[in-house]
């Protein structure tokens, strides 16, 4: 995903913020490679409506409400269910029980596939989708626009198990199980299609050395944030 020199690389993260995904927000704000067209909010670590909540508060956070943030799906993309949330890994606010006051801002009046496909008729060919939960509003995104897979430049899906065990069930990786429906139609789209999964993740540690990675996204004023990134 570098940029050509010069340029940023136009990505809209597709997110249930979750510690996880906050941290990955907070990075990719910070890069000066990357221009955040827009966050797309889905079920996984917490349920759509707050992660929709957490997205806002996290751009309120470090002063970035110019960024949109676009409501995605409540529910699986054929069999109409809800996830099932787990709320030990990340708490039950998802951003580790902090009791965040609400955001000021509110989310735009559209919904994440019209907000996905929009940005890629209006970008084509430029704009990634960093797709950090399940795969549901992407697979809304194709179902809106069959040409969509044509328009966007690239998805990047953290998701997946390969040669390893998952983390739901030995055969099963918790974002593709949160809506395997939705992952068959986007892996199967014909998009240009980057898949980071387990196999990758779990060599990715966090060590004695992570006071510097949090120094690196984070300026000293940002209180709030640095009690996320610190459970």
């Amino acid at each position: 995903m570098a940029a050509v020199e010069g340029t940023k690389k136009k990505v809209i993260i597709d997110t249930d913020p979750g510690i996880d995904d906050a941290m990955a927000i907070f990075l990719a704000l910070r890069s000066p490679e990357l221009e955040v067209l827009g966050l797309t909010t889905t079920f996984g670590n917490v349920h759509t409506a707050l992660a929709t909540r957490n997205a806002l508060h996290l751009l309120e956070a470090v002063g970035r409400t110019d960024i949109p943030v676009a409501e995605g799906s409540h529910v699986t993309i054929k069999k109409a269910t809800k996830l099932r949330i787990a709320s030990f890994v990340h708490g039950s606010d998802g951003l580790g029980n902090q009791d965040f006051p609400p955001p000021a801002t509110k989310p735009v009046d559209q919904s994440a596939a019209a907000f996905l496909v929009e940005q890629a008729n209006l970008y084509p060919g430029q704009v990634s989708v960093v797709a950090l939960g399940p795969l549901t509003n992407l697979a809304l995104a194709v179902e809106l626009d069959p040409a969509f897979p044509e328009k966007i430049g690239q998805i990047i899906i953290l998701g997946g198990a390969y040669s390893v065990n998952g983390n739901v069930n030995p055969a099963a990786e918790a974002n593709i199980f949160g809506d395997p429906d939705a992952a068959d139609i986007v892996f199967t789209c014909g998009a240009d299609i980057l898949a980071v999964g387990l196999n990758v993740t779990h060599q990715v540690v966090l060590t004695g050395n992570s006071a510097a990675f949090k120094a690196y996204i984070l300026s000293a004023q940002d209180v709030g944030c640095i009690k996320i990134t610190d459970q």
